[in-house]
Parts: structure tokens; sequence; C-alpha cells
């Protein structure tokens, strides 16, 4: 069965930029494609970026296009979100996640889950 861990997070100021980190562990994680969801406080979790499998084709909430740029390295088996200028309206727990459905948004077709890390960004 497999795991994945999750680092990085944590507190910073409007504009500045996190990489979070998602890595892999007990199974063949070049076969998963991964996606990056989050949780603002008191609300839904919500979709974030997906990417597949080859690393080949991103997906984007509209929200984080052009600011987060999602990636993995299948040799490593680790996966990567890379958050710039980032907006006290990304506070929120992000998770990474993986699954077989392509870059889909939809958070159900993901089955192995990260454990959640926190990302304030203060004004």
């Amino acid at each position: 069965q497999m795991q994945l861990v999750q680092s990085g997070g944590g507190l910073v100021q409007a504009g500045e930029s996190l990489r979070l980190s998602c890595a892999a562990s007990g199974g063949l994680f070049y076969r998963y494609d991964m996606a990056w969801f989050r949780q603002p406080p008191g609300k839904e979790r919500e979709f974030v970026a997906a990417i597949i499998w080859m690393g080949g084709s991103t997906s984007y909430a509209d929200s984080v296009s052009g600011r987060f740029t999602i990636s993995r390295d299948n040799a490593k088996n680790m996966g990567y979100l890379q958050m710039n200028d980032l907006k006290p309206e990304d506070t929120a727990v992000y998770y990474c996640a993986a699954g077989s459905s392509g870059t889909t948004r939809d958070e159900s077709m993901y089955d192995t889950w990260g454990q959640g890390t926190q990302v304030t960004v203060s004004s």
C-alpha cells in the first residue's frame, strides 16, 4: 500500500514563496497521477493542481494558475507544489493525493492521501 508523506509549508508573508513536497513509499508512484488539494479554514476541500503519471499534462485551479506549479520526479518518488506570490486567501491545509484518473478535479477519484500540511499567509 503506497503512502504519501508531506513536508514543507509554514507561515509566510504575502508575496513570498513556498514549496511543498510529497514523498511516496511502498508503491509504484510513477504509475499514479498526482494532485494537490487544499482546505481553507471553515471551508470545503478544493482542487489546486494535478499532474499525470508521466508528468506531461497538468491542470490548475483558476485561483492559482500562473502562481503555482505542480511537478514530479518519478526517479525520486517525489511530487512538488511550488507556490509563488502567495496571498492570504491561499491559507489552508494542503494535501497531496494519488490516483489513476488523469488530472481529474474530483477528490473522490484519488485513493491515497498525504497527512496534510498547514500553509499560512499573512498580509
